[in-house]
């Protein structure tokens, strides 16, 4: 299984919703990604701003934030355990 942000292989994926439940994203598109990415999208961003800005795969691997953040945990073995971090 890969991971749809970082394209980590990984033995695990969790489901997140390109639109935030909480913003009427319950039936909208989702994406498998990893919990690490998964993790840091929540710690970055609200939902107001993932629902109106980044709700497409391209547009959070896009996000400066985003990106740095993937660039690094591309280079991480998928059994580590990744630490989320704050906004930057």
């Amino acid at each position: 299984m890969y991971c749809k942000l970082c394209e980590r292989e990984v033995n695990k994926l969790t489901v997140h919703h390109l639109i935030p439940k909480q913003k009427n994203g319950a039936k909208r598109p989702t994406i498998d990604i990893c919990s690490p990415c998964h993790r840091q999208i929540h710690a970055f961003f609200d939902n107001a701003r993932l629902a109106r800005e980044l709700n497409t795969v391209e547009k959070l691997q896009a996000e400066p934030q985003m990106k740095k953040f993937l660039a690094w945990v591309r280079k991480q073995k998928s059994d580590k355990r990744i630490k989320v971090h704050r906004r930057a």
